[in-house]
């Protein structure tokens, strides 16, 4: 007897339906799977007979013959168990097959029969809802997938459960997304800019980078400040729209890393160790999963003591950074991740880190100093907006009291920069809405000079010897900060502070 099961699986972010094909017939007793499955899908086989068995069902005797289809798709994963032991179930008699009509069914077995959750439910849902609105899944899985509109998602502990729901002898519950108790709720920003003492010009640089999506540089001596400033940052980021956050969680899903309770809301932070590899960092496997650079997306990627990663690693941020993907190919296939970041990065100006500091001496030569700086090159740089730099604080500084603003105060004043930015991108229905993103073309069209930033913006230009890349950075921090102050034209203080953002290209430390 013929029976069909409607299941999912994911290549890259997206998902396709799978129809799970079996064929139970009389002959020697077999269990074969085709349709180019895995080792983990081979395997089901003895976790499938295990289940049936120890759920009270009878394992029906003969050939049986599982094709998931379209057979030219390479499927992985365990999510196929559930599918594979109804249809298994539905051919032998034991469940009614029209019951399996117009439902989407996925998870991993255990060999007592218990249904387990697997990686990768939200981007099933979200790209097969519109061919089948109903999914029974495992319960974390069902909570998962529950904040997506116009799906009905049942949660299930048991293969006996579900058995159970399609003869209506005992329906499943529909799930739901569970709310935290707001009173118990702990949030993740606790990191507040009043609590940092002094760096007011590297705060402002900081505000100016959240405010038009800028990829920002610190660069001081040790003990400066560099990685707690950064990591107040998130603070005054702007939170998700509904489509970013659709994004993030289906990313997060894919990788195992998704939460239970209901839709990503928070913008990610991602800071990987500078011993990390290429594949944890782009993303790799057989079957590739994203890396931290697709971990990141819509989100910060904070990289500390930035020249410590490995060349290769740190060349990988060069595509994303300019194009919001990253490409990772293998010899089955190439994929493309989402990747649109914003790149958090601090050094030391040495290796001793002291080159910088006014109070202690350097002990590195400059064949040092010149090796240190280049083990970040120059094309990298050149696609990061903003440069910092941190000093060491006095005494008066640090002995004085914490009179800064608060991360709320901030924040509120970035909001409203992004709003004008919003209102300003609408209207062409770009992908994302801040300055940091905008072409070449659209900087000749919002970065509107005044005759005196327009000789200064030339001055600069002649002086520095800056490249066309950053002629176009300095454009869209002026635009940003011009936005921050109710501009509409970019006026020669806006222009100024926007080129003393660029230290790196008046090539100070070298």
């Amino acid at each position: 007897m013929l029976a069909k099961v409607l299941s999912g699986c994911v290549v890259g972010i997206n998902a396709h339906p799978i129809e799970v094909e079996i064929d139970v017939s009389s002959g020697l007793p077999s269990f074969s799977v085709v349709g180019l499955p895995d080792t983990s899908i081979k395997e089901s086989r003895d976790r499938i007979r295990s289940a049936i068995k120890n759920s009270g069902f009878a394992f029906p005797h003969g050939k049986i013959t599982v094709n998931l289809s379209p057979a030219d798709l390479k499927k992985e994963g365990a999510s196929f168990d559930m599918p594979i032991a109804l249809g298994i179930l539905s051919a032998a008699g034991a469940v009614d097959p029209e019951s399996l009509f117009e439902t989407i069914f996925c998870g991993e077995l255990s060999l007592n029969g218990k249904i387990k959750p697997f990686r990768g439910a939200f981007p099933i849902a979200l790209s097969l809802k519109t061919r089948c609105n109903s999914f029974i899944l495992p319960e974390r899985n069902a909570v998962e997938v529950s904040s997506l509109n116009d799906i009905s998602a049942y949660g299930a502990k048991t293969l006996t459960d579900i058995v159970s729901h399609l003869k209506g002898i005992k329906p499943l519950e529909k799930a739901s997304p569970k709310v935290p108790d707001p009173k118990s709720k702990i949030s993740r920003n606790i990191l507040d800019f009043k609590d940092v003492k002094g760096q007011e010009y590297v705060k402002r640089g900081l505000e100016v980078s959240a405010s038009g999506g800028h990829n920002i540089i610190l660069l001081g001596p040790p003990g400066s400040g560099k990685s707690m400033l950064a990591k107040r940052l998130p603070g005054i980021m702007p939170p998700l729209t509904l489509k970013e956050s659709l994004e993030v969680t289906n990313v997060y899903s894919i990788a195992g890393e998704a939460s239970c309770t209901s839709l990503i809301k928070d913008r990610p932070l991602r800071s990987p160790h500078h011993t990390i590899s290429y594949a944890a960092m782009a993303g790799g496997g057989s079957n590739p999963l994203p890396g931290e650079i697709t971990l990141a997306h819509n989100g910060i990627l904070f990289l500390d003591e930035f020249p410590e990663f490995r060349r290769d690693v740190l060349e990988t941020l060069r595509q994303p950074l300019e194009s919001g993907e990253i490409t990772v190919t293998r010899v089955s296939r190439s994929l493309k991740f989402p990747s649109r970041f914003m790149l958090v990065a601090a050094m030391n100006p040495c290796p001793c880190g002291n080159f910088t500091d006014p109070n202690k001496n350097c002990n590195c030569t400059a064949y040092q100093i010149q090796r240190y700086l280049s083990k970040v090159s120059g094309p990298l740089l050149d696609r990061i907006d903003i440069h910092l730099e941190v000093p060491r604080l006095n005494y008066n500084d640090l002995s004085r009291q914490r009179t800064g603003e608060h991360s709320s105060v901030i924040k509120d004043r970035v909001l409203k920069t992004r709003e004008i930015q919003k209102i300003r991108f609408d209207k062409k229905n770009y992908i994302t809405s801040c300055n940091a993103c905008m072409s070449s073309k659209d900087v000749e069209e919002y970065c509107t000079l005044s005759s005196e930033a327009e000789e200064l913006l030339k001055t600069a230009v002649l002086e520095l010897g800056i490249s066309a890349r950053a002629y176009d950075k300095i454009l869209k921090i002026s635009r940003t900060i011009a936005d921050m102050d109710g501009s509409d034209t970019i006026q020669s203080h806006h222009l100024s502070e926007a080129v003393g953002y660029r230290s790196l290209d008046r090539n100070l430390w070298v």
